[in-house]
């Protein structure tokens, strides 16, 4: 809420939403000044500010902009008063026709015959608009366009392009200002920008929208994180596999997901009489692994992962760097258990997760319960006696084990519920990282069964869990994270070795050789450069470890100590920097 002043000394509260949805009409008021020609279209607020589409001849400039703000500055000392009236649908689409506004007529057309249609007016401006609005234009005390970008009309690309404007309000300069700031440490934060001054990975319109390429760096760091949670999976006995990443369209109708997820899938193609489709989930093959080979009570639980590729087609808007993308790579695993183990593995992933997060020092985060919408009877398996049973059981090892959580009606998959960890990132919106659902579906679907005690089959129950959820999108989050600093165990390059002079190159040599026998992974920068510009790139570089090598490193068969954390620790044995290293990533190793 916003507290804005009132004549008379007085104040009110006032929604955000109201408040920059106002600045969105002073803004497409502004375009219409110094753009008459400019076709109106739609201009929302959003979760942070606002935006306006317009149709324009030519697209907006930083200029255009700047002249735009300045604009809004002149209407909002204006104090222009923001009167609401009311049309029939006739006279409302004649009013858009002598403004010569065709989006608008197109707009009012979908709406209802009969319906009265309300506008707002601020001097000579008129916008088609439910509201509500502010008072007037001088309500509004801090402004600043942000970004402007293509869009389609509507979202379609088959639609005209159009010029979008985005922009951000506040009643106090400082909101603004502080608002400003975070904006910027978020620009700084950013993946994509640290994905590619470190190297990490690269993307190119000649490979395909949404289609990452992840480079030496990247690919380490992917690695590293790989072996890390297959380390921790091994030790509880998950069973690691690999299966392709396609798969015939029989497999998905079968487990369900073509009528509920076909329009997430990439097109099918036909091959040899066969159709087969890109895999946007794993759970179908692991369903036929286990479905392989005749199982006993005895075996269960059987755990089984993968590092697993698929495929999704997520509309070009919604595209991000590595956090949102068309191919990525889940931290996948499903647990094949009776019903009465299914507490003592869920417990078993939670416990797991709070580990993982405590060893990578994720501190923000909540965990959310995701239920089915009873009133929904397309979205989700047709089956209460199921639905309730697994939702109270999720209930009561979470209640059991003491975890606060906050129940999501109608977010449950559409096999069964689910626990959802949603981190809140240092820039940007909170999203899933880590999910473990329950799933009693699809077990049935593909005919599972184990043979229990008294020699009859039973279906087991199936969960679904990710702990690093898509490795691609934790890499985003952690560079984002960590401002790039990546922390020793996980850097994709640990030391960086720079001798003072040429003469020095041999001993560089020989210490980078023992830190590679050390399991240490380290980079020589042998180049006829400065050893002040050697420095300053290995920090932008953000190298956890510089070792200076000079005549008195090489007479004292030592190195000199550079941390990007304390700054220039001294000289040090190669032998004490060696345990100094293994000390600090052995957590990890």
């Amino acid at each position: 809420m916003f507290r804005i002043k009132l004549d008379g000394g007085r104040t009110m509260e006032v929604e955000e939403s109201t408040y920059w949805h106002t600045t969105a009409h002073i803004l497409a008021q502004a375009v219409k000044r110094l753009y008459p020609t400019a076709k109106l279209t739609i201009g929302p607020s959003i979760e942070k500010g606002f935006y306006y589409d317009f149709d324009v001849e030519t697209p907006f400039t930083e200029e255009d902009i700047s002249a735009l703000e300045e604009e809004m500055k002149k209407i909002i000392k204006e104090d222009i008063k923001l009167e609401r009236f009311a049309l029939r649908k006739e006279e409302a689409i004649k009013l858009m026709e002598e403004r010569e506004e065709p989006y608008k007529i197109e707009l009012i057309n979908g709406l209802p015959d009969g319906e009265v249609i309300s506008f707002y007016k601020q001097g000579e401006f008129v916008d088609l608009c439910r509201g509500p609005h502010l008072p007037s234009t001088g309500k509004v005390k801090a402004i600043k366009l942000t970004a402007k970008s293509a869009a389609y009309w509507r979202g379609d690309s088959r639609n005209k392009s159009l010029q979008r404007v985005y922009g951000i309000s506040f009643p106090k300069a400082s909101e603004l200002e502080e608002y400003l700031q975070k904006l910027e440490e978020a620009k700084q934060r950013d993946h994509r920008k640290l994905g590619k001054e470190l190297n990490i990975f690269m993307t190119h319109d000649l490979v395909g929208k949404g289609l990452p390429m992840y480079l030496p760096n990247g690919y380490a760091v992917w690695e590293i994180l790989e072996n890390y949670i297959k380390r921790k999976e091994k030790k509880l006995e998950y069973k690691h596999v690999l299966t392709p990443p396609l798969a015939s369209v029989e497999l998905y109708k079968t487990s369900g997901h073509w009528d509920h997820y076909k329009d997430n899938m990439f097109p099918k193609m036909e091959v040899e009489g066969e159709e087969f489709v890109l895999r946007p989930m794993n759970c179908p093959h692991h369903m036929m692994i286990y479905a392989n080979t005749i199982h006993s009570y005895r075996d269960l639980p059987i755990r089984i992962g993968e590092i697993a590729r698929d495929c999704r087609f997520e509309s070009s808007g919604t595209l991000k760097g590595i956090e949102r993308v068309r191919t990525f790579c889940q931290n996948d695993a499903h647990l094949f258990v009776t019903p009465e183990q299914i507490e003592s593995e869920f417990k078993s992933v939670v416990d797991l997760i709070l580990e993982v997060y405590k060893e990578l020092n994720i501190t923000d985060y909540h965990f959310e319960l995701s239920l089915r919408d009873p009133a929904d009877k397309v979205k989700y398996h047709p089956d209460d006696e199921m639905w309730d049973s697994a939702e109270d059981t999720l209930r009561h090892v979470l209640d059991d084990i003491g975890i606060e959580y906050e129940e999501k009606i109608g977010e449950a998959a559409f096999y069964g519920p689910k626990l959802d960890v949603q981190v809140r990132p240092a820039v940007g919106n909170e999203y899933t990282l880590s999910t473990c659902q329950l799933d009693f579906c699809l077990p049935m679907k593909f005919n599972l069964s184990y043979i229990d005690k008294d020699g009859s089959k039973k279906t087991p129950v199936v969960l679904h869990r990710a702990i690093l959820g898509s490795i691609d999108r934790f890499i985003a989050y952690y560079l984002e994270e960590t401002k790039g600093a990546l922390p020793t165990w996980l850097a994709p390059v640990q030391v960086k070795i720079l001798p003072l002079s040429e003469t020095h190159r041999e001993y560089a040599r020989k210490v980078k050789e023992l830190l590679k026998n050390a399991d240490i992974r380290v980079e020589l920068d042998e180049r006829d450069e400065k050893i002040g510009y050697k420095i300053r790139e290995a920090t932008m570089q953000k190298i956890p470890y510089m070792l200076i090598l000079g005549d008195k490193e090489v007479e004292a068969n030592a190195v000199g100590v550079r941390s990007r954390k304390d700054g220039d620790i001294g000289q040090m044995s190669i032998e004490d920097f060696i345990n100094k290293i293994q000390e600090e990533v052995k957590d990890f190793a």
